[in-house]
């Protein structure tokens, strides 16, 4: 009897017997067949082909698969060659496959030196490690691939941890930091094919090359010298994020400096009862801090000047009326956001806007910083595009020159007419950045240009357009100081417009500036030139008054303490207030000013100071009810002799309602307290001072306030709290 399985072996072998032999012709045209679909398909060998690989990816996948395939001493050893050779072809003039991006994390980098280090001489006749188990084999493929630097000992260790990066050196001369170079990809294929090995890490540093890509931590022998690396982290910019949330390095080196000073300290009435300052009506350090906060990083807060933050932004202030002084103080007096026990003296000018259909001709310069450092896109482009939106506020009566510095100064266009907007742009487009600064050379142009323009009743005004990098010429700020203020004598006011980051130059700007009778103000964006140059050109050009200085004396009988928020660069002294000789800040058309105390009522527990045992002015004071007296001084325009205006701070000012222009000048005064670091905001913080914004942003037709409180969200994120 035949059993079920014999039947089915039976019926194979039938089958088998049965099957038609290939035919060879039928076998050569299917091949022929799908030979002319695939050159149809794919196009010609020649021709690149899509492929989700980097040639870096595919390269180390390909030599994966044959590590993975290979597991012979002799097969191993066959392919040292063929990965040498390939290393050197896909390597030229010194460019390592090892310079792939490597994430790394903020505040990672250190300085490093920017020479490359010394490379040992080539050797054709390498001597490898032995390993102690004798083999050879993965010692040769990794010192064939890498190079003796980076070559081990095989032995029976754990593959290292890819992410690996030591970062914990300390820049300092005297001593190299270690540095642990991350797993490749050919390490990694080692370890899979089950060849472990320890590496010792190389003397080394990360390098930042020019492309923001890491070099490696031991350079290709003919490697060019990189750049310094620059630490990010707060106080620094120059990280660019990316999707992973690390961020990649700028290979320019931060060489940025900021006018500032210590916080002003707390001052006791009875022993110092007046407090003096000059006005400020610049706006740079906003913007400064806007564009590092926008970078991902906090401002360092040498560069966060509270006065320029606050009066950053318009305020809906009283204005004087026709015939009267040329601005009008407006007094408040509030509880304190941050402390319940002090209040706020909100101390407001707002200043008149003449009708602009009779305004003086005006002759403008622009002095234009066409230097090598000017190069990046949000510098000289950044300006020709921000000039260009300036020339429609100006009228066929006005003209502009314009003068540009670099190794030497030049005459790009002499004084024309406003009204031939062609020749204007046309001169604007053949700008080009390149070579030293010499910013001496450049001012002394503007400065006689501007003095031929002039004639009997126009406006003289220097637009001096950089990021501040002068070092031709009378680099210092004193010999700059002193030339500025020579010139302005002459009735020529010089006004500052800073763009950039990297090698900003704030404080000789400031100086510039502050000792030009002008502004200063930080460009960092087409919206910011629009503010500056177009909504309040106005402001920015015509002087309504001169030399404001504010000053106030605090009655020790009703104000025990006081503090001035802001204004360190602006500090006068006592003396100061009446001598005309000495400068001080411009009031615009139509701007503001701000000013903010804090102060400890006489029976406040918040008083941090204790009380005299002997002798205090207090005494003297009984029977008053002023918390102090404010004086102003000013010169009207083209006088030298100043008038003074006074007004009594009453104690009724204190109110319960709320002003909302003075709470939104405290919520930026408390953004900027945090952003330095105060000590005199208690628990008060990020989330408090967003709530004050938003709550008081009022009529916000341009959004500066509504920009003002994401700011300050996007500080807290970056604050970490």
């Amino acid at each position: 009897m035949t059993s079920k399985d014999d039947f089915d072996l039976d019926a194979l072998k039938g089958a088998q017997d049965a099957y038609a032999a290939p035919d060879p012709q039928v076998r050569q045209e299917h091949l022929r067949l799908a030979q002319e679909n695939f050159t149809a398909l794919q196009g010609s060998r020649n021709e690149p082909r899509h492929s989700s690989e980097t040639a870096q990816k595919g390269f180390w996948n390909g030599a994966k698969t044959m590590l993975n395939a290979m597991t012979t001493r002799g097969g191993l050893t066959a392919t040292t060659a063929l990965v040498a050779c390939g290393f050197l072809v896909l390597t030229p003039s010194g460019q390592s496959l090892w310079r792939g991006a490597v994430p790394i994390a903020a505040g990672d980098l250190v300085p490093v030196d920017t020479a490359p280090p010394q490379q040992p001489e080539a050797d054709t006749e390498r001597q490898l490690v032995a390993p102690a188990d004798g083999r050879t084999d993965a010692a040769q493929l990794r010192e064939a691939a890498v190079g003796p630097e980076l070559s081990g000992t095989v032995a029976p260790s754990a593959p290292p941890n890819p992410a690996t990066f030591n970062s914990t050196a300390q820049a300092s001369p005297q001593a190299e930091p270690e540095a642990v170079a991350p797993a490749s990809e050919l390490e990694m294929s080692l370890a899979d094919s089950g060849l472990s090995y320890a590496v010792e890490a190389p003397q080394a540093r990360p390098r930042v090359a020019q492309n923001n890509i890491v070099e490696p931590l031991i350079a290709p022998a003919r490697a060019a010298p990189m750049p310094e690396a620059m630490v990010i982290g707060q106080g620094t910019l120059g990280g660019v994020a990316t999707d992973d949330g690390f961020a990649a390095t700028s290979a320019a080196p931060n060489t940025e400096a900021f006018a500032n000073e210590p916080s002003s300290p707390l001052q006791i009435t009875a022993e110092t009862p007046v407090s003096t300052f000059s006005i400020d009506v610049d706006t740079a350090s906003y913007a400064v801090v806007r564009s590092s906060i926008m970078a991902g990083q906090l401002p360092p807060p040498e560069a966060v000047r509270i006065e320029e933050m606050i009066n950053y932004f318009p305020y809906d202030y009283a204005a004087p009326e026709p015939g009267d002084a040329p601005f009008l103080p407006t007094i408040n007096v509030f509880e304190t956001p941050w402390n319940s026990d002090t209040q706020l003296l909100h101390i407001a000018l707002q200043g008149t806007m003449p009708e602009v259909e009779n305004r003086p001709p005006l002759n403008l310069v622009f002095l234009i910083d066409t230097s090598g450092s000017m190069s990046s896109a949000d510098k000289l482009p950044l300006l020709v595009q921000s000039f260009r939106l300036m020339l429609d506020q100006l009228r066929p009566e006005d003209e502009v020159a314009i003068v540009e510095y670099a190794g030497s100064a030049g005459l790009v266009l002499p004084p024309t007419p406003a009204s031939d907007r062609t020749a204007i742009t046309r001169a604007l487009a053949s700008l080009g950045a390149g070579g030293s600064t010499n910013g001496q050379g450049g001012l002394e142009q503007a400065y006689a240009i501007a003095n031929q323009m002039a004639e009997d009743g126009e406006v003289g005004r220097v637009l001096l357009a950089t990021d501040g990098d002068f070092n031709v010429g009378l680099s210092g700020i004193d010999e700059l100081t002193a030339f500025i203020e020579k010139k302005r004598e002459t009735g020529v006011y010089l006004s500052v417009l800073g763009f950039g980051r990297g090698n900003l130059d704030d404080a000789t700007m400031q100086a510039l500036a502050q000792n030009g009778n002008g502004i200063a103000a930080h460009i960092d964006t087409l919206a910011e030139a629009q503010k500056v140059l177009v909504d309040q050109l106005t402001g920015a050009l015509f002087t309504i008054a001169g030399d404001v200085k504010i000053q106030v004396e605090f009655n020790p009988a009703m104000v025990v303490e006081y503090r001035l928020i802001g204004y360190e660069t602006r500090a006068l002294r006592r003396e100061d207030f009446n001598n005309d000789a000495v400068d001080a800040g411009e009031l615009g058309a139509g701007h503001s000013v701000t000013a903010i105390y804090e102060i400890t009522p006489t029976d406040s527990p918040a008083r941090l100071t204790d009380p005299l045992r002997y002798g205090t002015d207090e005494a003297a004071a009984e029977g008053s009810t002023e918390l102090g007296f404010l004086r102003l001084r000013y010169k009207a325009p083209g006088e030298d002799v100043s008038q003074l205006i006074e007004v009594p701070i009453a104690q009724d000012l204190a109110r319960s309602t709320i002003d909302r222009e003075a709470q939104f000048a405290a919520a930026i005064a408390g953004f900027g307290q945090l952003l330095r670091g105060s000590t005199y905001l208690g628990d008060w913080g990020w989330d408090e001072a967003i709530e004050l914004a938003a709550q008081n942003r009022g009529a916000d037709p341009f959004g500066y306030r509504n920009e003002a409180v994401q700011i300050m969200r996007l500080s807290r994120s970056l604050s970490g709290n």
